[in-house]
């Protein structure tokens, strides 16, 4: 989706859409259980660590700039830098690392410096004992989906899905605006402004409006906990879906899986982000296009659908609040989704 339609899209479904600027005026998650952890402001520290893969510490320098710029203090976690293998250091580095920012109550909000894989190797071990009791933000996305789950499910608070440290670009002055979007929704999402984005029309939307807490993620690793501790919760919530490297026959198949666990039965609505398909292999051709395979899970089912939205592996990937209230709307000229 190219910016100029992602702005006009957008500055069209508001004006269509006058009942946002009610509830704008709501009170963030009221009547809801989940807790928002505070804002930060001027001065706060946000620490990095790395609970997945491999970075070292030129490759944060740029994000460790330009969050310095907007006023923040910067801590780097031990693991920035350490290697074991294709992980940013060893289980038992990276767990030490994310539970001293976890711990650490100089820290405000923990940016997780990338994904690839980890997170689940260390997740039941993490104590978040004085986390619930000092709730901070956490940012992350892909691999890091497992906390967002994680929170979710156990502790009912609320963490930013969004690009971390390796998607900041190396050079500001000539970031595409593109770029220069998504890491400011970053810095908005932190310092909790209203957040507002827009998906052009397609024609496999289904049309509505509606309201609730917003889940979700990287749908792999939404399958992959099914049946766990971190099993996500979408009884009466927004769900939204992204995925990257996949066949389609394997979107199909973990879609298939939330059917049958009950995940897609009681949703809110179903917000479907950006999906990089692998090609078919020669004779094994899967027949089905992405809009065919969700269309075909959920005709039973009335809420809402977006396609096409603005996030995932992908250059147009907003941050995106889990746990928080959003209003949706899809309508004829595309979809709307807000903060409330």
């Amino acid at each position: 989706m190219n910016r100029k339609h992602f702005l006009s899209s957008f500055i069209a479904a508001a004006t269509v859409m006058p009942a946002f600027k009610t509830l704008a005026k709501t009170v963030e998650n009221e009547g809801s259980s989940f807790k928002i952890p505070p804002y930060l402001k001027q001065g706060d520290m946000i620490g990095i660590t790395s609970p997945a893969g491999y970075i070292n510490a030129e490759q944060i320098q740029p994000s460790v700039l330009l969050m310095q710029s907007w006023g923040f203090q910067i801590k780097i976690g031990e693991t920035i830098g350490k290697r074991d293998f294709t992980y940013g250091g060893t289980d038992k580095e990276r767990l030490a690392d994310f539970q001293k920012m976890l711990d650490d109550p100089g820290v405000k909000a923990i940016m997780c410096a990338r994904g690839g894989y980890g997170f689940i190797r260390i997740i039941d071990q993490l104590d978040f004992s004085s986390f619930k009791k000092r709730p901070k933000w956490i940012i992350g996305f892909s691999d890091i989906t497992v906390l967002h789950c994680h929170l979710t499910k156990n502790y009912g608070i609320a963490s930013i899905h969004a690009k971390m440290c390796n998607s900041f670009p190396d050079n500001w002055a000539k970031a595409e605006p593109i770029q220069i979007e998504t890491i400011l929704s970053i810095k908005s999402a932190l310092t909790g402004e209203q957040m507002g984005y827009a998906a052009p029309a397609n024609s496999n939307n289904r049309l509505g409006k509606v309201d609730g807490i917003l889940v979700g993620g990287n749908l792999s690793i939404i399958e992959t906990l099914a049946g766990t501790d971190s099993d996500l919760d979408t009884k009466d919530k927004m769900l939204f879906i992204e995925d990257t490297g996949e066949y389609l026959y394997s979107i199909d198949r973990m879609l298939w899986n939330l059917k049958r666990s009950g995940k897609l039965k009681n949703l809110k609505a179903l917000i479907i982000g950006g999906f990089k398909v692998k090609p078919d292999d020669a004779d094994e051709e899967f027949g089905k296009t992405i809009y065919e395979i969700v269309l075909e899970k959920v005709t039973e089912y009335k809420y809402p659908i977006a396609f096409d939205f603005p996030v995932g592996h992908q250059r147009n990937n907003y941050a995106l609040k889990c746990g928080v209230n959003h209003v949706l709307e899809v309508n004829e000229l595309g979809s709307v989704l807000r903060t409330v």
